[in-house]
């Protein structure tokens, strides 16, 4: 049954799976891999799978654009876990190939800025090539069309490759974040420490109006741990904004923000709820708690029903 199947950026032996694999129901669950983003996400839009994993941020890159873009503008899809994965790549080969006879490398374009310094001081004049995952650039150094693929060390057995170098990484504690999504449905419960996803379309095209879409963030004291724009497709100068606030939908601050955004832009995707991964309460300041909403209708009320409004 498709709802037992998840499907992930492959082939075998990608972070993603890597990734996946931390999830309790993964044991549980048939794991399919994909050729792209894309493709593990449609493979949930079409029913072929219950959800999928994708990566969606990096502490060194950023944002993921395949997967941003993917949310923003296929048919829509909800978040429902997330997963922080530490990323430290391995330099794999060809059983017998020397440091020195590598001449093309390969891996996922998100892998380049996080190997850049290495790669400058131990093999400056290696060619690179960027292919659909890291562990998809194993494979090809395997076939022989390059020499080395930065990957996960874990994939070298797959792909009968050699691990030449390993712990590289031009930034400590770099991270990958990834996504579980799967079709529409009931957010995940709150827990107390949660994240809220969404895009808006139309906030950039008037003065004043990405200002109007922070403030109605920050008047309800809610901290945005991530906003940036993609272009629409549409026209040059079309944006839409991609964003993750602190918080679960139940909360009153922000349920009262998304009704504000639903307001002011022609258009707003909700992308889901979840738990983080790092399960970090935010940090409210006065005025901004459930109660304190729930006290501030109270008063209004009184004044409605004509009782004391003090």
């Amino acid at each position: 049954m498709s709802a037992h199947r998840y499907t992930y950026l492959g082939p075998e032996g990608t972070f993603t799976e890597a990734a996946l694999r931390t999830l309790p129901e993964a044991a549980t669950r048939e794991l399919v891999p994909a050729v792209s983003v894309t493709a593990a996400l449609d493979a949930v839009r079409n029913g072929e799978a219950g959800a999928a994993l994708v990566p969606i941020e990096n502490s060194v890159e950023g944002g993921v654009t395949s997967t941003l873009d993917e949310l923003a503008t296929g048919r829509p899809l909800m978040i429902y876990r997330e997963v922080l994965l530490p990323i430290s790549f391995a330099l794999l080969v060809r059983p017998g190939t020397r440091l020195e006879e590598v001449k093309t490398v390969t891996g996922h374009p998100v892998a380049q800025p996080q190997v850049r310094r290495w790669l400058a001081a131990r093999l400056p004049h290696a060619e690179w090539e960027s292919a659909s995952s890291n562990a998809e650039g194993a494979r090809l150094v395997q076939e022989g069309r390059f020499d080395g693929a930065f990957a996960g060390a874990f994939a070298a057995p797959l792909y009968g490759l050699e691990v030449l170098a390993d712990d590289i990484h031009d930034a400590r504690n770099a991270t990958t974040r990834f996504v579980l999504a799967g079709r529409p449905g009931r957010p995940a419960a709150p827990t107390g420490a949660d994240k809220t996803s969404a895009v808006v379309w139309g906030a950039c095209d008037r003065p004043g109006a990405l200002l109007e879409l922070l403030q109605e963030w920050a008047v309800r004291g809610v901290n945005l741990s991530r906003i940036e724009s993609r272009p629409t497709g549409e026209a040059l100068g079309q944006y839409c904004i991609s964003l993750d606030a602190d918080g679960h939908v139940t909360d009153r601050r922000i349920s009262e923000a998304l009704m504000g955004l639903h307001r002011i832009c022609p258009r707003i995707r909700f992308l889901g709820s979840y738990p983080r991964a790092d399960r970090l309460e935010p940090t409210l300041r006065p005025g901004v708690t459930d109660q304190d909403f729930g006290d501030a209708a109270d008063w209004l009320s009184r004044c409605l029903d004509g009782r004391s409004g003090d």
